[in-house]
């Protein structure tokens, strides 16, 4: 291993201890394949899944290759009505594994996410049996406040860009701590310890996942 792959490995073994200190359950993957491996292994044939706007789990292929496995997958990319998607989002509190990613982390185990609809982190606090989490590396931070600043400074503008809305981050790729009517930072969530113990799952990677 190169010095990088060196560093990159000896943080994931200290979050992932930090992680299991905050009774997660944790594991590290190099690779799309690997993780996709990964969570095959940990959701049994059968299981439900759905999935919040993460483009980390999208952009490794995970959510196609659950579509054509032994699951019952309730997909909100592929409704086209409100209500249609609005039920997707009710679903999530039913189903027993739902898939997301982070905006940030702590290197002490602390997850930060940030919502507009309030819909991807009302799952992760309750609802589904369990929530897998797929974590580049990339979005790790010192402590909780560089957490949130990653989440707002970084993550939120490129996601305003994404969702093409009319909030001022979307117009120069700056947050203005704004109220904007649009704003996708409407409810900050802090997941500081798995309950009950292992419901939620966070697989690490080195790869430059997501925003």
């Amino acid at each position: 291993m190169n010095p990088q792959e060196i560093r990159q490995q000896k943080m994931a073994e200290k979050i992932i201890h930090n992680l299991k200190r905050r009774h997660f359950d944790a594991y590290y993957c190099h690779t799309a394949e690997e993780i996709i491996a990964q969570v095959r292994q940990l959701m049994e044939k059968g299981s439900s899944v759905t999935w919040g706007g993460s483009m980390s789990i999208r952009d490794i292929g995970l959510t196609d290759a659950l579509k054509n496995g032994d699951y019952v997958v309730y997909d909100r990319d592929e409704v086209k009505t409100a209500e249609d998607k609005l039920s997707i989002y009710r679903k999530a509190f039913e189903v027993d594994y739902y898939l997301s990613s982070v905006n940030a982390m702590t290197e002490d185990g602390v997850l930060v996410n940030i919502d507009g609809n309030g819909n991807r982190v009302a799952a992760i606090t309750w609802g589904p049996k369990r929530v897998i989490f797929v974590v580049g590396l990339n979005k790790v931070a010192a402590d909780v406040e560089s957490a949130l600043q990653r989440a707002r400074h970084t993550a939120a503008p490129i996601n305003a860009m994404r969702f093409d809305i009319e909030t001022p981050c979307q117009k120069d790729g700056m947050c203005h701590n704004c109220n904007s009517a649009d704003s996708i930072c409407n409810y900050i969530h802090f997941l500081r310890m798995s309950h009950p113990s292992q419901r939620h799952i966070v697989i690490l990677t080195d790869l430059q996942l997501g925003y």
